[in-house]
């Protein structure tokens, strides 16, 4: 899958990710950051399952309507968990993701709110 992996996401999960076979972009190479609706727009133009653990991008995408290609937010994580649960969760919910789901991970639980919801 292709992947956009937030700023705040550690850079070294890009490792895990392309070694799983993934299309990693880290917006942590990017010369600046634009805010969070342009990233977001962003991974949408691109078909790019944006990875955070920023909450504002789901409330962009729920509350506000701005389109995505599915979310992946990670919570309670310790950097090295990152990239190896995210690894997890798109391989498990790949078909979710594509239909535009928001997936929260932690290590207690994984919750999933469909596109249509």
């Amino acid at each position: 899958m292709k992947v956009l992996l937030d700023t705040c996401v550690w850079g070294g999960a890009r490792a895990t990710l392309t070694e799983a076979g993934h299309d990693v972009e880290w917006t942590g190479d990017w010369k600046k950051d634009p805010g969070d609706e342009q990233i977001l727009e962003h991974a949408a133009t691109n078909a790019q399952v944006l990875v955070t653990l920023d909450k504002d991008f789901g409330e962009l995408a729920i509350v506000h309507g701005k389109p995505h290609a599915g979310i992946i937010r990670l919570s309670g994580l310790r950097a090295q968990e990152q990239g190896p649960i995210t690894a997890s969760v798109l391989k498990k919910y790949q078909k979710e993701l594509t239909a535009g789901a928001i997936v929260t991970a932690s290590t207690e639980r994984i919750r999933i709110r469909l596109a249509d919801e």
